[in-house]
């Protein structure tokens, strides 16, 4: 029974802790505004508006649709080009210059059924 006594604090003590780390991740992580992001889709449509579009730089590239892609899959791609993690010269730029708001009202945007 003496075991059960030192471990019980020891468990709460970790569900505490984790349940504050939980807790600080859904606070991070913010929700998305299709509203908002419209005025933020003016550097999307330029390729992403255009049907079939490809670029030339840096290499002839397909530009892929947006519209009906996950909203967690267009954030995570965005942050991967903020990151680094992923390399196109152009959607560097762009993520860069996007907060994790901006990321997310983007992805709700486009993900959104048309």
């Amino acid at each position: 029974m003496s075991n059960l006594k030192k471990a019980l604090p020891r468990a709460i003590g970790s569900a505490i802790v984790l349940g504050a780390a939980l807790s600080a991740h859904a606070q991070q992580t913010p929700t998305g505004n299709a509203e908002a992001a419209k005025s933020k889709i003016s550097m999307c449509i330029g390729c992403h508006g255009i049907v079939d579009y490809r670029t030339a730089f840096p290499a002839v590239y397909h530009v892929p649709k947006l519209g009906g892609q996950s909203p967690t899959y267009i954030v995570s791609a965005l942050k991967a080009y903020r990151s680094g993690e992923r390399n196109h010269p152009s959607m560097v730029g762009i993520a860069k210059g996007l907060s994790d708001q901006d990321m997310a009202d983007l992805g709700t945007y486009y993900g959104a059924p048309k």
